[in-house]
């Protein structure tokens, strides 16, 4: 991860006159998915680096140690090893930058990613998730709970009534309490953007949540019925620009949900490097969010280096 964002105080008066062009945000987001796409060999490049930025997620009710364990094996090993040789890229230490589990699988990622010798970080969705529709102190505890377990990076959910209702306060004293509760793990706060009513709210609550400390922001848990688009992806990305312009203080990002197809991932990291420039193309400051995209990742990439898709056992682990 980057530095940690210290946050500031809260200064509403950054908010408060805030205006969204709705027509000019979707007219961008549409010009952006009808560019050509690269190909070959820059698409390859595009589609590793997208591993490196991934959060490998297993996020089900039916989660066991086995498949947690099994996630963790993929994480470290996301695309087959011959496929790499081939593009000379075997000895580059390309793994996805985190995996993500329930607090309550929080042990079992540790324990697989330590037995197989691996420094990967273990992410955990806390505070409520995904509804966000529990008391404070509760939702503290589990952050508390989470890191205790071993996670090192924290996924929080913001209370979604406080951004509707335009209690600004309230929330920014929340996630600071939740920034607090995460001690030394790094923390992304997901704002949930499909249920916040309209761009001006995605702004305001990207930047009442970069104020109060968030290392990251994030749009999604994926649980949503409407989950990361492009046009939220614009305006998160101008309020961490215009959250860098005045405090010097990066931002990463996290787009997540509904991300499933390879070309989707190389939209995303075109959309970042316009907005926010190369700097921010790299695990510490722009992570996807996804469970099954890398399968069609490796996908792309066995056919780059055969000239053939896959079958179902050239690829057994995706």
């Amino acid at each position: 991860m980057a530095a940690r964002n210290p946050g500031t105080g809260l200064e509403l008066g950054w908010i408060s006159k805030v205006h969204v062009n709705q027509p000019a945000v979707l007219r961008h987001a549409e010009r952006i998915q009808t560019r050509r796409t690269v190909k070959s060999n820059w698409q390859a490049a595009w589609l590793l680096k997208a591993v490196t930025c991934m959060d490998l997620t297993t996020l089900s009710g039916d989660d066991t140690p086995s498949n947690v364990h099994r996630m963790c094996y993929k994480a470290k090993h996301p695309i087959r090893e011959d496929l790499l040789k081939a593009m000379d890229m075997h000895d580059k230490g390309i793994t996805v930058a985190a995996v993500c589990v329930y607090p309550a699988r929080v042990t079992d990622a540790v324990n697989a990613l330590k037995a197989a010798g691996c420094n990967i970080p273990v992410a955990s969705v806390a505070a409520g998730f995904p509804s966000g529709q529990m008391p404070l102190q509760t939702r503290l505890d589990e952050i508390k709970l989470a890191v205790g377990y071993g996670a090192r990076e924290i996924d929080i959910v913001i209370n979604r009534t406080l951004v509707l209702t335009g209690q600004w306060e309230d929330l920014y004293e929340e996630i600071r309490q939740c920034r607090e509760a995460c001690g030394d793990a790094h923390m992304k706060t997901i704002l949930s953007t499909g249920e916040l009513g309209s761009l001006a709210n995605v702004y305001k609550a990207s930047m009442i949540a970069m104020m109060a400390g968030s290392d990251f922001i994030k749009t999604s848990t994926g649980k949503e019925v409407e989950n990361a688009t492009l046009p939220v992806g614009v305006v998160m990305m101008r309020a961490i620009r215009d959250f860098y312009w005045q405090t010097g203080n990066k931002v990463g990002f996290k787009p997540a949900g509904g991300i499933r197809m390879a070309k989707e991932a190389i939209t995303w990291l075109m959309l970042v490097k316009e907005e926010l420039g190369v700097e921010w193309l790299k695990p510490e400051l722009f992570r996807l969010g996804a469970s099954s995209l890398l399968e069609d990742i490796e996908k792309q990439i066995f056919h780059h280096v055969t000239g053939n898709y896959p079958v179902y056992h050239d690829l057994p682990m995706a």
